[in-house]
């Protein structure tokens, strides 16, 4: 659901999470949360600043991290500072020229850590990415189910709001992969998971 316009990383999901998780502290303990969220906000702002969304409308980018967060927020009653920065940043590594470790140099290892888990692996194919989403979906910490869980609904929502210019064959594949990855996920918050039967539904 995006257009590309800035380099990505190299290597694979796990071992980003494994360094996340075994380096640096938790969370930069000199950040409140209204701090850690606004620098998150600046951090993928800048970061995602030529960038537009696919859909009608061109949107800008970072439109989608912050909707990802407002979901978690707004119907998935959300709180945790530490998940909701994590939503603002999950696409920086996958899509821009962020790295892992300056995330975790900047928001500390948790916010890093929830970030890789729900980041492709470049080096897999399309069809590898997708599938390794549904097969990893049930193996994410609870924070990453969260943020995958309310991507998830925002993409679906686009497709149906400002659909990207694809023939309507992508946009089903689209809808019924997406319900795979969140019947992986069933059971993570049930606000979330009944805002994307809502959607999906109706797009179907």
């Amino acid at each position: 659901m995006r257009r590309r316009n800035a380099s990505r990383t190299s290597g694979g999901s796990g071992a980003r999470v494994r360094y996340a998780i075994e380096a640096g502290p938790t969370r930069d303990a000199s950040l409140t949360d209204t701090n850690l969220l606004l620098k998150a906000l600046y951090f993928a702002a800048d970061k995602h600043r030529d960038q537009r969304r696919k859909g009608a409308g061109a949107i800008p980018y970072i439109n989608h991290p912050i909707a990802v967060a407002h979901m978690l927020s707004d119907v998935g009653g959300i709180t945790d500072a530490t998940t909701l920065a994590a939503a603002i940043l999950h696409d920086t590594v996958e899509d821009t020229d962020a790295t892992p470790e300056e995330l975790e140099r900047q928001f500390g290892a948790g916010v890093a850590g929830i970030v890789a888990e729900v980041t492709d692996d470049p080096t897999l194919t399309r069809a590898a990415r997708k599938q390794a989403q549904i097969d990893h979906a049930p193996r994410l910490s609870k924070p990453a189910m969260l943020v995958k869980l309310a991507d998830k609904v925002c993409n679906v929502t686009d497709i149906l709001e400002r659909p990207p210019d694809w023939p309507q064959w992508r946009k089903d594949e689209y809808v019924r992969w997406a319900r795979e990855v969140v019947e992986a996920l069933r059971g993570t918050n049930s606000a979330l998971e009944s805002k994307f039967d809502e959607v999906a539904d109706w797009r179907e």
